[in-house]
């Protein structure tokens, strides 16, 4: 519609193709796509937006989509899903974008009730960033972060023993985190202590070297102990292997 905002644009589309209220959501910006030849058919500019809340409904096709569901959003990014046109890349902008947003804002409260406990938080980052993150290092940044309010009530919900239940500081919901809550990679990479080792003719002839349960390689005598000491993470397949992963969705609809 020529006389609509590109807010209200967005609103509409995503309530006429899913049934679902976007007043229930965050919806921002995310990039603007507009290459020659990103549709066949003809130039095609392209607004896309990005929209993060909890326990969203199942969404419904409606107007011209004759399809709408979720999709894991590692299943697009590992190629296992294609997208229409360059809407693969468009995902990937939107889930770099949340990933990011978990680093300089309180977002990841969003999706933890309203009371939680400190492992519950993790494990949304955990989760979004698909990487398991050392819990006494956490633990550390977030209190540093200053975002949180102690409630001075306890559970043991998590199993175990009982644990702290904190809640956002509402003063602060709107805050930008500092220090941010870097991802390990990130943070890693910032204090130059990720350095790839060359992988041996035989690995079983030098048992310093080992690959990680992840696609780098780490020299377990040099990189990944300066890695531990510094950031305080201590990096093994073992750690990498414990943690389960519940995989972020992503919205498609045809």
């Amino acid at each position: 519609m020529l006389d609509e905002d590109l807010p209200d644009a967005a609103e509409r589309e995503l309530k006429e193709e899913t049934r679902i209220d976007a007043t229930r959501l965050h919806l921002e910006q995310l990039q603007t796509y507009g290459a020659p030849s990103r549709d066949p058919r003809g130039r095609v500019i392209s607004v896309a937006y990005l929209a993060l809340a909890p326990d969203l409904p199942v969404p419904q096709a409606g107007t011209d989509a004759t399809n709408a569901r979720w999709e894991h959003a590692a299943a697009v990014l590992d190629g296992r899903v294609t997208l229409a046109f360059d809407h693969n890349a468009i995902v990937e902008n939107g889930v770099e974008r949340a990933r990011s947003k978990l680093e300089y804002t309180t977002l990841a409260t969003a999706f933890c009730q309203e009371e939680f406990t400190i492992f519950e938080l993790r494990r949304v980052y955990e989760i979004v960033w698909s990487t398991p993150i050392d819990a006494r290092n956490f633990h550390r940044k977030v209190m540093s972060a200053n975002f949180l309010v102690q409630t001075g009530r306890q559970t043991t919900r998590d199993g175990g023993r009982p644990a702290a239940l904190f809640r956002l500081n509402e003063e602060r919901a709107n805050d930008l985190l500092y220090p941010a809550m870097l991802r390990p990679r990130l943070l890693a990479r910032s204090l130059g202590v990720l350095r790839p080792c060359r992988r041996p003719r035989d690995r079983a002839a030098n048992p310093a070297l080992r690959l990680s349960s992840r696609s780098d390689r780490f020299n377990r005598s040099g990189s990944c102990n300066a890695l531990g000491k510094r950031l305080g993470i201590p990096i093994s397949s073992s750690q990498a292997l414990s943690h389960g992963h519940i995989r972020p969705r992503t919205l498609c609809h045809a």
